[in-house]
């Protein structure tokens, strides 16, 4: 069949139409998501829905948290794999890490007979971009959609627009290598050839003859909000989103109490709302299960739901499913003690600030929760009388749905005594950025007559380098260091700290803003800048001054992306992590019946196994019927968060900002 083109007719389009090969040529179904929102799953069952009905059919994962193995129930890894049990299916879970030293190898040797030392060892410096793993990545994207052994290709984890948009720069690639220049992702030269693969794999992904673009997400308004955004980024490079699939909602012969009956009402309010407003060809949807979906069977019922029509299976079984870490946790009738799992006084001593101004990072992914956390403890430390500014990164600026108040790109009064909130405008930061490079470059070669680099053409380099998306990230961090500059305050809570990522920009060797490559123009050539920037991070390092806390929910791909992003900020950056949110957790009092039951004992399960992997407190949050909107509620919630309500009222010594 011919893929459906968007019409008033394209509600009829169905998930089958838009994921079964319709061709001679290979087709590719790509899956999208934020982490923990059964990106994996989809596309496993997916893959297997399709190896059932005769395609021959290649599952790859660039996922840095992959769980293929775990849901098939036999080793994968990085080279393709049979899977057992599955005619015509096989997959491979891409190692980012070995992908990226594959690529920096495969980059560096053909220098090496060419270039001398000291300039190997300046591509190797600039090889430890952070934008080189997402290109390596691509690099694997690539290799896969030239395979014409298989009728389609499912991808868990599509390139997302920010990467995307790293193949287009520069455009003007032959003028680049002619100036031996370089870009955040390594010199221009190592490059030439892999430009036209590049160029051929982003005609394939505009292609929607042969490549189909689904998102899975949950059936929560943040999550559609995320997905919107990340569709409209890929719309703007040509990429259509052809079917939406929302994930885990609550099946209603489980919903025996008011509060999750309300719930469940809630979410089906979202599902209609994405059904109407996003511009799918195609929306499905699935069940939560009382356990993690693994094996074949229940592979099955998915493919079977998402694509077949078919009616959901949702086996209940008993309270004592659940086996393994945790399960002491859990009493004979299924209740889990949470509370035996944390320590409120090391949650506390984390929070409070000393002599000097704290500061606070609540990080994690999309969707787990951060935004009302970070509100959370920002309202209770102004309650117990620091002085308290809560800053957002978070494009959505949902600060201002949680307070209920206006909020700014500059620190305004949110209505609560000692707090103050601020968010950072990309589109300003970046506006303010850009003039503060393009000042700069030009400065350095006014009246330099003797100069042998070509003024203008390096100011057009660097206007052309600053449409990349590490100048937006460059942009938001040149913010986020004004922060630490800021008066008055005991106490800066970030919703949304910088990644390992953003901070590794900072450095590489090529210049102080960390991916232009304009010989002079080095990190030395702004000393003042580079001061600051050591000394912020500097203040991160130090657990005595700073806080970071990871915010997930107690599943595994949440927990491992976080232990990951952890790690990477620990391994490239220096930064530990000191706290861990666990959020969403299962109120007690509600949800008596063994569906909740599993899901309890399957979440004390991943707090063990949290603190097995953390060695940091856990504060713990639970689920709420609706998301804390404004002070009161703030409040109340803050009451309920492991520590926040035993957070102190300073009294002594007098805090001194910094």
């Amino acid at each position: 069949m011919a893929r459906t083109q968007r019409s008033a007719e394209s509600a009829a389009t169905s998930a089958r139409e838009i994921v079964e090969p319709s061709g001679d040529d290979t087709e590719f179904v790509f899956f999208s998501g934020k982490g923990g929102v059964g990106k994996s799953t989809v596309s496993c069952a997916t893959a297997t829905w399709l190896a059932d009905n005769d395609y021959e059919t290649l599952l790859v994962t660039t996922d840095p948290a992959p769980n293929l193995s775990d849901i098939f129930g036999q080793a994968i890894g990085h080279e393709v794999t049979a899977i057992d049990g599955v005619e015509n299916l096989s997959a491979i879970e891409i190692d980012p890490d070995t992908a990226a030293e594959e690529y920096r190898q495969e980059t560096i040797e053909p220098m090496r007979e060419l270039l001398g030392d000291e300039e190997i060892e300046t591509v190797e410096e600039q090889l430890n971009s952070p934008c080189v793993e997402e290109i390596a990545a691509f690099d694997n994207f690539v290799d896969f959609m030239d395979s014409p052994e298989y009728d389609a290709v499912v991808f868990d984890t599509a390139p997302t627009g920010h990467t995307i948009r790293l193949m287009e720069l520069p455009s003007d690639w032959n003028a680049e290598l002619e100036k031996g220049g370089s870009t955040c992702i390594g010199p221009a030269a190592s490059m030439e050839d892999r430009k036209r693969e590049y160029e051929r794999a982003i005609d394939t992904l505009q292609d929607d003859e042969r490549t189909s673009f689904a998102f899975v997400g949950k059936p929560e308004g943040s999550s559609i909000d995320e997905i919107e955004r990340s569709a409209s980024d890929l719309g703007e490079l040509g990429i259509e989103s052809q079917l939406l699939i929302l994930n885990g909602y609550l099946p209603e012969s489980v919903c025996d109490d008011p509060f999750f009956e309300g719930k469940r009402a809630d979410e089906q309010a979202v599902i209609e709302r994405a059904r109407e407003e996003f511009d799918a060809d195609a929306t499905a949807t699935y069940p939560l299960q009382p356990g993690e979906i693994a094996g074949l069977d229940l592979l099955a019922d998915v493919g079977g739901v998402l694509y077949d029509g078919a009616e959901a299976t949702v086996d209940v079984g008993t309270a004592t499913d659940v086996d393994g870490d945790g399960t002491e946790h859990v009493d004979s009738d299924g209740a889990v003690d949470f509370e035996s799992m944390t320590d409120a006084d090391a949650v506390v001593d984390q929070l409070t600030p000393g002599e000097e101004t704290q500061y606070l990072f609540f990080t994690g992914k999309g969707g787990v929760g951060k935004s009302t956390v970070a509100s959370t403890a920002a309202t209770k430390l102004a309650e117990a009388g620091h002085e308290t500014l809560v800053v957002t990164t978070d494009p959505a600026a949902h600060l201002e749905d949680i307070f209920g108040e206006p909020v700014g790109h500059e620190p305004t009064p949110v209505g609560q005594e000692n707090l103050d909130a601020a968010r950072i405008d990309q589109e300003k930061a970046l506006a303010e950025y850009r003039e503060q490079v393009l000042d700069h470059v030009t400065e350095m070669y006014e009246d330099k007559a003797d100069t042998q680099i070509d003024v203008d053409a390096a100011i057009a380099n660097v206007e052309e380098e600053l449409e990349s998306p590490c100048a937006e990230e460059m942009a938001a961090l040149e913010k986020f260091v004004s922060y630490f500059d800021e008066d008055g305050y005991d106490v800066v809570v970030f919703d949304t700290a910088p990644t390992g990522h953003t901070l590794r920009l900072l450095e590489l060797p090529s210049d102080w803003k960390g991916f232009m490559d304009l010989g002079s123009l080095t990190k030395g050539a702004a000393p003042a800048k580079g001061d600051q920037y050591d000394a912020v991070i500097e203040t991160m390092k130090d657990p005595e001054r700073s806080t970071f806390a990871f915010v997930m929910y107690p599943e595994y791909t949440p927990m491992m992306e976080a232990y990951r992003a952890a790690a990477d900020l620990e391994d490239q950056v220096g930064i530990e992590t000191s706290l861990v949110v666990a959020n969403y957790l299962l109120p007690e009092e509600y949800g008596d019946n063994a569906f909740f039951a599993n899901r309890r004992a399957q979440q004390a399960q991943y707090l063990e196994e949290i603190r097995d992997r953390f060695d940091a407190p856990l504060m713990l949050a639970p689920l709420r019927r609706d998301e804390p909107i404004g002070l009161d509620e703030l409040s109340a919630f803050g009451e309920e968060i492991t520590g926040l309500a035993d957070v102190a009222e300073a009294d002594a010594p007098e805090v001194t900002p910094s």
